[in-house]
């Protein structure tokens, strides 16, 4: 986003129970239960969703305990805490078929380290990490605000709120903020579309979630009454997999900056982190966190590349959009790299990827979290090399 001028900027959020995140809730279901049993087993699961069919797919290394049927289990259990029991699709009654196969050894003996041959990277591609100013996670302000605005829905439907008696559980938001000179000032219109119980009316549902909209959005952020648009197309009582048809990795902008940062491609749900599209992207929000959370700058945009089978990366680029405060990003780069090993064994050490954390970042965004030591999540969230850089900077 640019850093003059006054202009608005879009991003979109979808719930956890949006057809492509109830598909990569079921991906990162399945990677769990690998880990769980082997911490280095090798995970690449595709999930399909439609009216009550889930289909699985993908390659697997791991334990022969981790079964076809085990598997189907977790999936129908997935379905269950999201909270489909409806007639298009319910954990009960989906048909679950399991098509998960043995990795290729071709690329296993790239990733494999061997001698004197360190772990090469799962794949080749490009990952970003973004990290800036506007709010206190250190995350853009549109894809926060989305976030929170469905993450409360959620919240309250699954505590049986009465104040969101029948809505259920597919939805999606919408936030358009004005910026000034770089900064958001003002909510210019927000949508909000969710699914419902066929007797709630299109007015019932506005005098629920306008309230929960407002108390969301910073004070005086509201926008017009005529730019807030709740299921503007009317009846959403058709949803969930059973209206559309719902695949892995389909919500790559919606799981990293919104749009506000660049995205190299790759998806994260259902990938082992021996997979860079995963790891590599988490470490890199990792270091660009930290820097922002250091004073070194107020905007921070890092590229890292791999090939598959090479075990380090072949480019690591700083953009600090001219915020850096008197930063040489050439010098930042040295000081990252004797922080962070940005190897593919290097990041699942320093952020202890190879435990049973992911499905709870299948659902409103894979950045911006808390980190919770206990359970060992998001722990590419924490800011603990903040103090090491501002020391390599004398501040």
């Amino acid at each position: 986003m640019r850093d003059k001028g006054e202009y608005l900027f879009t991003s979109e959020s979808v719930s956890e129970g949006h057809p492509d995140k109830v598909a990569d809730r079921i991906s990162d279901t399945v990677l769990d239960a690998f880990l769980e049993a082997d911490p280095y087993a090798r995970v690449a699961c595709e999930t399909l969703v439609t009216t009550n069919r889930i289909v699985l797919a993908g390659e697997v290394r791991g334990p022969e305990t981790v079964t076809a049927d085990h598997l189907i289990h977790l999936a129908r259990m997935a379905v269950r805490d999201i909270g489909y029991d409806q007639e298009g699709f319910s954990w009960k009654n989906a048909e679950v078929a399991c098509h998960l196969h043995a990795q290729s050894a071709h690329i296993a003996q790239g990733v494999d380290a061997a001698g004197n041959k360190d772990e090469g990277a799962g794949d080749q591609g490009i990952m970003f990490g973004y990290a800036c100013r506007e709010t206190p996670d250190l995350m853009p302000a549109p894809l926060y605000y989305s976030h929170l605005i469905l993450r409360r829905i959620s919240e309250l439907r699954r505590n049986n709120d009465k104040s969101v008696a029948g809505l259920l559980p597919d939805a999606k938001s919408q936030v358009t903020l004005r910026y000034v000179d770089g900064k958001p000032v003002g909510a210019t219109s927000v949508v909000v579309s969710t699914q419902h119980v066929e007797e709630l009316e299109q007015k019932q549902i506005r005098a629920m979630l306008l309230p929960l909209i407002e108390s969301s959005l910073p004070k005086g952020w509201m926008p017009k009454e005529d730019e807030i648009y709740i299921n503007p197309t009317g009846k959403f009582v058709i949803g969930g997999p059973d209206g559309d048809c719902g695949l892995t990795g389909r919500k790559i902008i919606v799981d990293t900056y919104g749009g506000a940062a660049p995205h190299g491609g790759g998806a994260f749900s259902g990938k082992d982190p021996t997979k860079v599209d995963r790891s590599a992207a988490y470490a890199a929000r990792y270091v660009a966190k930290n820097v922002v959370a250091s004073g070194l700058a107020d905007k921070c945009t890092i590229q890292v590349s791999y090939a598959i089978g090479v075990s380090k990366p072949l480019s690591v680029y700083f953009d600090l959009h001219g915020t850096g405060k008197d930063v040489d990003e050439a010098k930042l780069a040295k000081v990252v790299d004797g922080l962070v090993n940005l190897s593919p064994r290097g990041i699942r050490e320093h952020l202890h990827l190879n435990r049973p954390i992911y499905a709870v970042t299948s659902a409103y965004g894979h950045f911006g979290r808390t980190p919770d030591l206990e359970k060992g999540t998001f722990t590419w969230e924490k800011t603990d090399i903040a103090d090491e850089l501002k020391r390599a900077f004398n501040r």
